[in-house]
């Protein structure tokens, strides 16, 4: 530019002296004036392939229309879709009025339903657009903390919901044929053994159109835990008692389960067509066990029903409705999700799924959720049929879909605002766990570190006294490994369908008792398949694999000792076996033959005198070969004693039969024997031993 404005100086002060030099001579023919610009001020010709080329303008980016459209999210409050809308409060409470379902209209009432929120600013003339949750970068750093469930809901706010009744009772009672009466469903022919291994949580609609969670929990010993959590999850109990069998052992552990829960009782006494069923036997077992049934002063309902045949169920079903409209069941629908666990699993196909059942607020897909340490985002929802559903209100059970981390059967779920409020919850709750197990071990580690700090004093005391030039020199450090006592051990992995499953059987494992002839070590145990590393686990600790309802594979199991089973009772009679075989031969004692000394001779062989014993045998057969023993009135007076001498007659022999008489003489002379005494013949037998373990089953 300054070049430019040079020139353009230079050729006005050219025009300028042109026209003076004019005025002075006007007849003088000046010369044509050329200006010449320098190559910079050219413009440049196009080469012929630049001719040819085809320019393509740089496409514009359509921006979308965003006017008339707002910004919505999940769970945001009135407040907060007032401001989105940029209205005024008082229009969206107004407009609110006119909206199905809406809630309340309360400035800090949260709109948990996305559809409510679109029909919202439909109303408002305005086009919504689903974003996630602003966040305030302004705010502080989220500072790790738990959460807790919410305060008992106002009155105002609940609604009836489901009752959720527990069919509880003794093994092979009839509980699940009981469930697939009332579902039609055959549920018993797919368990193995037709015992329920696990709860099952599933909805049945009566006849009534009433819903009815039910609860499916196993009757025998090993699952104690599984049907104190049915027990903590329950309204109303259904206890199966068998009419032939009566009150057994679990049924007493129901009957205290509900004492302690508070929980009302409903009998249902089955298999009343079965020869030797008495009705009223069972009912004055339960009399003298603290249940009041009708009929006896008391008004607990019991039922006399066939389970396989359908009998009575009807009047079952009206008693379990009855109970619930007594108890006047009501839950929240709004607010965050809160449930329990019910069950957890791998599914190959699916990955981490739960069973849960929802006590409070509405379930729905994409909540945050938090159970335990674990956390999920919920990608999916399912009924007890594998069906997929949008919504769950409390009182019902579902499948959740979407788990990082397995939760345990058990805990407690509930529902936070983003993932980011999870991830804080999950950092204290362990932060909490690693402190408190710090506090179990204090105690641990400072006897440790005593012994440490002793065994120190000790070198260092002994290092000073020997002097500086005579100090041995350690050389590097031995490692540290607990000394091979020489005992059999036995290292198992478990792995199993459901979490219930597995803690089940831990809980076995754990009343195993002979840990001083055979150690019994649980090197690993997980939910799932078993997988590649369970298989390197296995060999490198020369474990057994205990494959609980679970698929193995077609995984390279070379070297290892895989047993799949499906019934408890089947896992610990292959244990037990495993066991006997690890436990070392043992001496029994064996009795063949008793004789009674009638006589004593004394004798010369050469010069010595020797002393033989004149008797008869009184019971089985005395060998010569075998070891004797010497009882005057049932003490012992001698051991381990053998013959040098057999006769009968003048006959030497090498076995004297029941009532004969014969001649003994022991390799022991100085034994001082009198008539009377008794010799036992007996030999030693080495045999397996037998593990004493009794898991109480």
């Amino acid at each position: 530019m300054l070049h430019i404005r040079f020139l353009a100086r230079r050729i006005v002060g050219n025009e300028l002296l042109q026209s003076r030099l004019c005025a002075a001579a006007p007849t003088t023919i000046l010369p044509q004036r050329q200006l010449q610009f320098s190559a910079f001020l050219s413009k440049r010709r196009k080469t012929a392939e630049e001719k040819h080329a085809v320019e393509f303008a740089p496409k514009k980016k359509n921006k979308p229309q965003t006017s008339g459209v707002v910004d919505i999210w999940r769970n945001m409050t009135v407040a907060d879709l007032a401001r989105s809308c940029q209205l005024e409060l008082e229009h969206i409470q107004e407009v609110m009025l006119y909206v199905k379902g809406a809630g309340s209209i309360d400035a800090t009432a949260r709109l948990e339903d996305p559809k409510v929120i679109k029909d919202i600013a439909a109303k408002c003339g305005l086009k919504t657009k689903i974003v996630a949750a602003p966040v305030d970068e302004s705010e502080e750093v989220l500072k790790d903390r738990d959460v807790v469930p919410r305060p008992p809901p106002a009155p105002e706010n609940l609604k009836e919901r489901p009752p959720v009744v527990t069919v509880m009772g003794h093994v092979d009672h009839g509980k699940t044929t009981l469930l697939d009466s009332l579902r039609g469903a055959s549920v018993a022919a797919g368990e193995a053994g037709g015992i329920t291994q696990h709860i099952g949580a599933f909805t049945v609609e009566l006849d009534n159109g009433e819903r009815v969670t039910f609860l499916d929990t196993p009757g025998h010993a090993a699952f104690s835990a599984m049907r104190a959590r049915g027990a903590n999850l329950t309204d109303i109990i259904v206890l199966v008692v068998a009419a032939e069998d009566g009150v057994m052992e679990q049924t007493k552990e129901v009957l205290r389960l509900a004492k302690e829960q508070s929980v009302p009782i409903i009998v249902a006494i089955n298999k009343i067509d079965k020869p030797g069923a008495d009705v009223e036997r069972v009912k004055k077992e339960l009399s003298q066990h603290g249940i009041a049934l009708e009929g006896y002063g008391g008004d607990t309902i019991a039922v006399g029903i066939s389970a396989l045949h359908g009998t009575n169920l009807d009047e079952l079903t009206e008693a379990v409705s009855t109970q619930a409209t007594l108890m006047g069941l009501k839950g929240e629908y709004v607010g965050p999700v809160e449930g329990v666990v019910v069950e957890s699993k791998i599914d190959s196909h699916r990955g981490k799924l739960s069973t849960a059942i929802v006590s409070r607020g509405t379930l729905r897909k994409g909540a945050i959720l938090v159970s335990g340490q674990a956390w999920a985002k919920v990608r999916g929802l399912f009924d007890h049929a594998g069906q997929p559903i949008s919504a769950v209100t409390p009182g019902m059970p579902v499948e959740i879909l979407g788990w990082r981390e397995l939760p345990l059967a058990g805990d407690m779920i509930l529902e936070v605002e983003s993932e980011r409020v999870a991830s804080s919850v999950l950092r204290w709750r362990a932060n909490q766990a690693m402190k408190e197990k710090a506090l179990s071990d204090a105690e641990a580690i400072s006897l440790k570190r005593k012994e440490h700090e002793e065994q120190y004093r000790e070198e260092r005391d002994k290092s000073r006294r020997s002097g500086f030039y005579r100090r041995k020199q350690q050389g590097p450090r031995q490692k540290e490994a607990a000394p091979d006592d020489g005992k059999p051990r036995i290292n198992v992995i478990v792995k199993g369908d459901v979490h219930g499953s597995v803690e089940a059987i831990l809980d076995v494992l754990e009343t195993y008792d002979d840990n001083e002839r055979c150690r019994l070590d649980v090197i690993h145990y997980a939910v799932g398949d078993v997988n590649e590393s369970d298989l390197e686990l296995a060999r490198l600790f020369d474990a057994i694999i205990y494959a609980f309802s679970v698929n193995v594979g077609s995984k390279a199991t070379k070297g290892v000792t895989i047993r799949p089973v499906d019934i408890i009772y089947r896992l610990v009679d292959d244990l037990k076996k495993e066991i006997n075989t690890k436990l070392p031969l043992v001496d029994v004692e064996e009795e063949i033959g008793e004789a009674n000394v009638l006589q004593l001779f004394d004798i010369n062989e050469g010069r010595r005198k020797v002393t033989v014993l004149g008797c008869r045998c009184t019971k089985g057969l005395l060998k010569k070969a075998h070891k004797y023993k010497v009882k005057r009135n049932g003490e012992l007076l001698a051991d381990e004693l053998s013959l040098e001498s057999m006769r009968h007659l003048k006959n030497e022999v090498d076995s004297v039969k029941k009532d004969v008489e014969c001649g003994l003489r022991l390799n022991d002379q100085t034994l001082e024997l009198k008539a009377g005494d008794t010799i036992v013949c007996y030999q030693i037998n080495r045999e397996p031993q037998q593990t004493e373990w009794d898991p109480g089953f």
